[in-house]
């Protein structure tokens, strides 16, 4: 049996994928295969690199920094966001502070270097394609996954430049299929189970159509699983619409609390497995 993790997109939200992890992990259920895309790559790289329960507490602690000091993550005030967004006419913060706060974590270590097999996803500008990094720098590409449209530059790696991963593929659980899984534990934020409004403002349309594609592609990709293939879609607590949101992006407020409540359903949904 080979068994997967499979950290969805979710900005702020990912705070929950922490306490999905604790419950796996108190549980004894390790990772053959981690796969990260977006706030995913960034949870997902922490925990191939330390596949133990000790991992919780790095993760914990790195979103308690979070809520208790959003410029430690994006370095910017709302003025200097602003002064950004007319100078660049691209985006809203620096990718240097994240950047900086994953080397503290990991260091420099490369994909080959992890003990536990990692990839993640980004998009590729240069050919409008999904690309996978497997290879080289792990923070590098934790970066280029978590370069969302309009609020991080994108992130340039070699000789190409990249986007966010989850334009292209938000839960990669297809992907964990065709790199052999047989045992998959989807970690994803909650806003699959959210019910959708037409949109009633230019801005919401956006959000509304990449959040139409996105689950589109996970309920099919979850319909296609093969025969002797099992995935199991852990339980998101203490989310809500208010956190898609501009200002939600930047609010870690009760990120704690999502990750308590999130552990007691997912450690209530493991427990029922047995």
């Amino acid at each position: 049996m080979t068994t997967a993790f499979v950290l969805g997109g979710g900005g702020v939200l990912g705070a929950v994928e922490v306490g999905m992890l604790r419950a796996l992990l108190e549980r004894g259920i390790t990772p053959d295969l981690v796969l990260g895309t977006s706030v995913g790559a960034l949870n997902g790289a922490l925990v191939a690199a330390d596949p133990t329960p000790a991992v919780v507490d790095r993760l914990t602690g790195l979103w308690r920094t979070a809520a208790t000091s959003g410029q430690e993550v994006y370095g910017d005030r709302p003025l200097r966001s602003v002064r950004r967004a007319v100078s660049t006419g691209t985006h809203l913060w620096s990718a240097k502070p994240l950047k900086q706060r994953l080397v503290d974590e990991l260091g420099e270590v490369t994909f080959e270097e992890l003990p536990v097999r990692f990839q993640v996803c980004a998009a590729s500008i240069e050919r409008a394609a999904e690309h996978w990094f497997s290879s080289g720098p792990v923070v590098d590409a934790v970066v280029a996954s978590a370069a969302v449209p309009g609020l991080l530059p994108p992130a340039r790696v070699g000789d190409e430049h990249y986007l966010d991963g989850g334009i292209v593929n938000s839960i990669p659980l297809g992907r964990a299929v065709r790199l052999g899984a047989t045992r998959v534990f989807v970690l994803q934020v909650g806003r699959i189970d959210r019910p959708l409004s037409v949109p009633r403002r230019p801005w919401e349309v956006a959000r509304v159509s990449f959040e139409i594609a996105r689950r589109h592609r996970f309920v099919r990709e979850l319909d296609e699983l093969p025969d002797g293939v099992t995935a199991h879609v852990l339980p998101a607590r203490g989310t809500s619409g208010r956190d898609d949101s501009l200002l939600g992006t930047r609010d870690f407020s009760g990120v704690e609390d999502r990750i308590e409540a999130t552990y007691a359903a997912s450690a209530a949904y493991l427990d029922g497995l047995r």
